[in-house]
């Protein structure tokens, strides 16, 4: 029997340094029913090129370019659109998979008749070293845990179409994942991670997790816009938020010796 297909939706921008990594840990899958649907957003680099030679030997990859600078919701929804698998993952331009991502995840959701899953994943930087790091999360992680804290890896997510759907996407800029998550929760209530890690997961020095004051700007502008609190509920909200990272997130976070 035919495996079902799985479209991975990677945007990309200015990633020469990362992409071939980053498409190379997709061919490298033991799972191989994958298209990957790749949306460049008008990379001024070698991204492109590099991105055109993969498709050329592979005709799995699917590249289109968007024509003007629009950022990763705008290239994730065009992706979408052109899908064609039953199966939504995503992955970003400079993470990676480990070989048994997509195996381990497709027979988890099968094995336990879910629509949704995610997994666990290890910290990189940007030389693709190990920072030590594991991130994990709740077992058993309902919308509420999921209101005060993305635990749910963008590049770990998975989802069934057949159940839900294409799911849109936001084209904010920043934040995307945890509101496309949080739609998907707020419809099963609850989901099950696979749990191990499965994804390497890349720091940049750029990048809005490597900026505490960013990701509390952005976090509230969640809570104002996505959710549509006034500014008092959404301080309330935030103060929520900064006690799940403080106190409980830290609970999932785990040294390691991880190799690459």
């Amino acid at each position: 029997m035919q495996k079902p297909l799985v479209s991975i939706i990677i945007p990309s921008f200015n990633s020469e340094k990362f992409i071939a990594e980053t498409i190379q840990s997709v061919q490298n899958q033991t799972y191989q029913n994958w298209e990957i649907i790749l949306v460049d957003d008008c990379s001024t680099d070698t991204t492109i090129s590099i991105i055109k030679e993969f498709a050329l030997h592979d005709t799995r990859i699917k590249f289109t370019s968007l024509e003007k600078n629009s950022g990763t919701g705008i290239a994730r929804n065009l992706a979408l659109a052109q899908a064609s698998g039953r199966y939504i993952s995503f992955l970003d331009a400079d993470d990676l998979w480990k070989p048994m991502k997509l195996e381990r995840q497709i027979e988890f959701l099968e094995a336990n008749h879910l629509p949704f899953t995610f997994s666990f994943y290890d910290c990189i930087n940007e030389a693709g070293e190990s920072l030590n790091k594991r991130v994990e999360a709740p077992r058993n992680l309902s919308y509420r845990q999921l209101f005060f804290c993305n635990y749910v890896g963008n590049l770990t997510g998975i989802y069934d179409v057949n159940y839900f759907g294409k799911v849109a996407i936001s084209q904010t800029r920043k934040r995307q994942d945890w509101m496309h998550w949080l739609t998907i929760l707020h419809k099963i209530k609850t989901a099950k991670p696979v749990p191990e890690s499965l994804a390497f997961y890349r720091i940049r020095q750029n990048s809005i997790s490597a900026s505490k004051v960013d990701l509390l700007q952005h976090n509230f502008t969640v809570y104002r816009t996505f959710h549509g609190f006034n500014f008092m509920v959404s301080l309330l909200c935030m103060t929520g938020f900064l006690f799940t990272q403080l106190i409980l997130k830290p609970r999932y976070n785990h040294t390691i010796k991880a190799s690459i």
